[in-house]
């Protein structure tokens, strides 16, 4: 053979032995010592807890959330009818005031007062039906959360910071107030001053 032929298995020899080398020792992997092992284990535990916290705040918080959507919702259905119950409130009232002010004995006058006292018991019907409740508080004492005091007099035998009187009834839509009774309160009687004993200016 020539040595034109011979040339190219020498450059592949060449090239193969470049190809595999050996690996460098310094390239190695470095093994984690034990006190390595303990801090990842520690750091990845203390990562775990986060997240817990995390999932359980997040827990709670969509059971809160739960909560108050429900109370909404029950809040909802309780009291939808409170804009139609407060305008039929002054209809009941002029039945009321209608009623009080038929006086007589006509006939005629005692087919209203009949016809206006069913209307009124149908009404009471129907409230008690949708848990709507009248306040009626004479003789009770005074509830500022109930009642709006229209005035305070002193009456005689009643004990101070009563009602004596309802101007109009107050009424509560499952609890919550629809409108206030507007009453009179009875007041302490007035402490008479003492009449004050005279100055001897000559003593």
């Amino acid at each position: 053979m020539s040595t034109d032929q011979e040339a190219p298995e020498s450059q592949v020899k060449t090239e193969n032995e470049t190809v595999v080398e050996p690996p460098h020792t310094e390239l190695a992997e470095h093994e984690p010592t034990v006190e390595e092992l303990q801090q990842a284990l520690a750091q990845a535990e203390q990562k775990a807890q986060e997240n817990w916290d995390k999932a359980v705040r997040a827990q709670a918080e969509m059971e809160n959330l739960k909560r108050r959507t429900q109370k909404d919702l029950e809040d909802a259905h309780k009291f939808a009818l409170t804009g139609f119950a407060k305008e039929l409130l002054p209809v009941v009232d002029s039945l009321v005031l209608g009623l009080q002010a038929a006086v007589g004995d006509s006939e005629e006058v005692k087919k209203f007062r009949e016809g206006s006292e069913l209307t009124i018991k149908q009404f009471e019907s129907v409230f008690a039906k949708f848990k709507i409740e009248t306040i009626d508080p004479i003789g009770q004492p005074f509830n500022a959360e109930l009642h709006q005091a229209m005035a305070m007099q002193e009456v005689e035998g009643a004990e101070p910071n009563t009602v004596v009187n309802v101007f109009q009834k107050g009424y509560t839509l499952n609890g919550r107030l629809l409108r206030p009774a507007m009453v009179l309160v009875a007041k302490a009687p007035e402490k008479k001053p003492t009449d004050t004993p005279s100055i001897d200016e000559q003593a």
